[in-house]
């Protein structure tokens, strides 16, 4: 016989909930996402920046009184010695040499023989003057060329109409000195076919250039050239016209701009000569006109007034 009496038991089973872990996983998911967006806009600038500008921002963080020197073998300088010549400071005695004997049968030292003199004593001073003041000038005139080369290139890249054009806008340093080339593109002309006259765009190209060859202080040649196949319909008038009206209307236009007439040496056509292109003279990129900056002074000096 059933026990009816007997108590029910009911079990409750009671689902604990998770802890609440709190937003520290959204700080550091902010922290990664800025890291990243820091990330990608360094590379951006860095991607942005001229070989020039990188240049120079490494030389304005690079110490001014360490010259580096070979000495050292190792250890913490890891072979870099602060030498005499580099961390020298204002107001320093000069190191002291010691003098040897010119030679081992002779009592007197290695210094000039104080009773020669004469012109043959000045001339040395001198020959030494004069190649220390050519050594400056050639020193100058490479900075004054690569600075105004990079501020060309900077020139141009400020204008937002030029930067369709900057494969046919070149700037390179030489040993003759800054080598300046407007050259034509497949599809992208800088003179329209046949004219002189140069399109909107490669007149600002010029017109931003003209103040920086006029600080430079040196003289400068303008050149036209054509690429060969073109026709023209007057026979009156071919490459050679065309080249040399070419170069000469980049001349005058640099003159507007503030570029003196002291600056230019000569203007000169080429017609199909010297393509830029010697193995295919139809090339699109042989019609250019180029502006060579050369290495020497005008022959008025900077600065003369009548």
């Amino acid at each position: 016989m059933a026990n009816f009496q007997q108590p029910i038991i009911i079990k409750k089973v009671k689902k604990n909930k998770h802890a609440h872990h709190g937003g520290a996983w959204k700080i550091a998911y902010a922290d990664f996402v800025t890291a990243m967006m820091a990330f990608f806009l360094l590379m951006w600038l860095i991607n942005m920046t001229t070989a020039e500008q990188k240049q120079g921002l490494a030389d304005y963080f690079s110490p001014p009184s360490i010259s580096p020197a070979t000495s050292g073998a190792g250890g913490v300088m890891g072979g870099v010695a602060m030498v005499s010549d580099g961390a020298a400071m204002s107001g320093s005695a000069a190191d002291i040499v010691a003098q040897e004997a010119a030679s081992p049968n002779q009592s007197t030292k290695g210094d000039a023989d104080g009773d020669t003199g004469g012109q043959a004593k000045d001339n040395g001073s001198e020959l030494q003057a004069s190649s220390d003041s050519e050594f400056n000038l050639q020193s100058r005139d490479t900075q004054d060329f690569h600075s105004a080369a990079a501020s060309i290139r900077q020139a141009w890249q400020s204008m937002p109409e030029l930067t369709p054009f900057m494969d046919n806008l070149l700037v390179e340093e030489t040993q003759e000195g800054l080598d300046i080339q407007i050259i034509d593109q497949q599809g992208r002309r800088m003179f329209p076919e046949g004219s002189k006259y140069p399109v909107e765009v490669t007149r600002a190209a010029i017109a931003a250039m003209a103040p920086v060859l006029q600080k430079l202080n040196s003289q400068l040649t303008v050149s036209g050239h054509t690429a060969a196949g073109s026709r023209y319909e007057n026979p009156r008038y071919g490459a050679w016209e065309l080249s040399a009206d070419r170069a000469n209307v980049v001349r005058s236009i640099m003159g507007e701009f503030g570029l003196s007439d002291d600056r230019v040496k000569s203007v000169i056509g080429r017609a199909t000569d010297e393509p830029f292109f010697p193995n295919d003279p139809y090339m699109a990129a042989n019609e250019r006109v180029r502006i060579t900056v050369l290495r020497t002074a005008p022959p008025v000096p900077a600065g003369l007034r009548p």
